[in-house]
């Protein structure tokens, strides 16, 4: 079986899907579009635009998701999935590329959310940290003692990154390196992302999910907050309206695929971080 997965935030560069826009007529159609719909260019930051342009949440999260529906429609009939999955963001491209949202409805939601996270990362100075070498349960323990910080992605064995306040973040990671972490490093991200922090972002991508119309994906999709496989719209909303305040469960969903029979991974999208990933979790 063949499971297709889907970058997030962070896999963007610049030049992205200028290769798609040239090759492929339906990758084209997409780009297009998403300018009308959007109402400003983001094809052109896309393909000349400078890595601080490309940085800006409002700009990184539809331009990280048109890449990778783009890809989709490039594949044409050859996309046949058994089942898909996203990193954060990504599971939105999963969904649109599953049947369970169309383009445009896709596009806005990324678009409103990306708004929402980039006003909740104003209102409280919150940020990530990547931490390497420490068993889940260890990670997790540290930030339970710690009020403010939350394990966040768990993105393979041994690689976990945090969210919270800075000040929150910046203690665990002193005391997560004091029992043993090979690394506890702030990222350069806009934010707390996938912990309380975004609880006003949530809020707003709340609205706009009730207002948006989920068709059942042609194929069971692994959501972030449970790692489940699901086909259900009205679960798929509460799944995704929780997902911004909730963990990303990536080693677990990776690890539930290859126990229903994903027997290949094939990443759509730009770059293969979670290419990497999945070799880590599966050795696939």
């Amino acid at each position: 079986m063949k499971a297709y997965v889907f970058p997030g935030q962070g896999a963007q560069f610049s030049g992205m899907g200028k290769d798609l826009y040239e090759s492929s007529p339906a990758a084209r159609e997409l780009f297009e579009r998403a300018d009308e719909v959007l109402g400003f260019g983001l094809s052109r930051i896309m393909f000349e635009g400078t890595d601080e342009e490309l940085r800006q949440t409002k700009v990184t999260q539809p331009a990280v998701f048109l890449h990778s529906v783009a890809s989709v429609a490039a594949l044409g009939e050859e996309f046949k999935p058994d089942m898909v999955a996203g990193h954060s963001l990504g599971e939105f491209s999963a969904l649109v590329a599953a049947g369970a949202l169309d383009f445009e409805s896709g596009l806005r939601l990324v678009y409103a959310r990306a708004l929402a996270m980039q006003k909740a990362c104003e209102e409280v100075p919150s940020t990530m940290a990547a931490v390497l070498g420490l068993s889940d349960e260890v990670v997790e323990s540290v930030c339970e003692g710690i009020e403010g910080v939350v394990a966040a992605n768990y993105n393979c064995p041994g690689q976990i990154v945090i969210s919270g306040t800075r000040e929150a973040v910046g203690e665990a990671c002193v005391k997560l390196k004091e029992v043993g972490a090979k690394r506890a490093l702030p990222l350069a991200v806009g934010g707390g992302f996938h912990s309380p922090c975004m609880a006003s972002a949530k809020e707003e991508l709340q609205r706009a999910i009730e207002q948006t119309v989920f068709a059942t994906p042609r194929c069971p999709i692994y959501q972030n907050v449970d790692a489940k496989p699901h086909t259900s719209p009205e679960q798929i909303k509460t799944n995704l309206t929780a997902q911004l305040t909730s963990p990303v469960r990536w080693t677990q969903s990776v690890q539930n695929m290859a126990t229903d029979g994903a027997v290949e991974f094939v990443e759509l999208g730009p770059g293969k971080v979670l290419t990497g990933l999945v070799g880590k979790i599966v050795g696939k």
